[in-house]
């Protein structure tokens, strides 16, 4: 099995923190930096859950571009795209209790255009989409241009939310006009995404929870409900990029299995 995913691929700064923040003062945390963004998550975590994996993304021609573009790749990921300008960064602060908080610069990433693409690229069996995509230009109308390809193709098409305030600013009403301009087999998305987005998805949601898994939805109807695997949680940064990752793989219970060996370590890559 194949999976491309279109997105972002970023330098992840990652902030555990040892107590809560305080305004205006100084607290302990540990640091670490990693490749990131949701598109090379997915990425990753579908090539260490067994399928071939391919990343197509524009990254900065920058020394950070070419630390997460090895990174990647070494984690057994194919990256595609272009190389120009900065590369973005997101800073995720993470809790005591293992919650996250995150901060984006999606820098060169939004600058993919649908003449950057090469139809080979989506010669595959699943195309996942990062919402992320929807949200800014020209990598809108990158990612419509990429689902026609992968359709081609015959692949399957997923897409994931992303994030309820980036939803609410972009406005629900266009972005369910692009949802279903991809026509998507697929959709992930947290309680808060979908309560963001109003209406009922005519398809397959995939309806996140958190420490209580998630709810397979079929045409408006919960077909499965998922309970989460119980395991110590560290740092939630990733959680469900591994999950779409491992539904797309091998259905719910790789999905259950990579979220909760993902939330179980720090950082969002296997």
């Amino acid at each position: 099995m194949l999976i491309v995913t279109l997105g972002d691929l970023l330098l992840d700064v990652i902030v555990r923190l040892d107590e809560p923040l305080a305004n205006g003062d100084d607290v302990n945390a540990g640091t670490r930096t990693a490749a990131g963004g949701q598109a090379a998550n997915v990425a990753a975590w579908a090539a260490t859950l067994g399928a071939k994996a391919r990343c197509v993304a524009r990254r900065g021609d920058d020394p950070a571009g070419e630390w997460v573009s090895s990174e990647l790749a070494g984690r057994g990921v194919e990256i595609a795209g272009p190389m120009s300008g900065r590369t973005g960064v997101v800073v995720s602060l993470v809790a005591p209790d293992g919650e996250r908080t995150m901060a984006s610069d999606r820098g060169t990433a939004t600058s993919l255009a649908p003449q950057d693409l090469d139809a080979a690229w989506f010669a595959c069996d699943c195309l996942h989409i990062s919402g992320y995509s929807l949200l800014a230009a020209p990598i809108d109308a990158a990612a419509q241009r990429a689902s026609e390809l992968a359709r081609a193709n015959g692949a399957r098409v997923s897409v994931d939310l992303s994030a309820s305030t980036r939803v609410r600013a972009h406005g629900a009403e266009r972005f369910w006009q692009q949802l279903d301009a991809l026509a998507a087999d697929v959709v992930f998305g947290n309680v808060s995404e979908w309560e963001e987005l109003g209406g009922e998805y005519v398809g397959t949601r995939v309806v996140k929870r958190g420490a209580d898994g998630f709810d397979v939805v079929r045409d408006g109807a919960v077909e499965e409900r998922c309970q989460a695997t119980v395991t110590s949680v560290v740092d939630t940064t990733g959680a469900g990029d591994a999950l779409a990752a491992g539904f797309l793989v091998g259905g719910t219970q790789l999905a259950l299995d990579a979220a909760a060996r993902c939330v179980a370590q720090v950082g969002a890559m296997p």
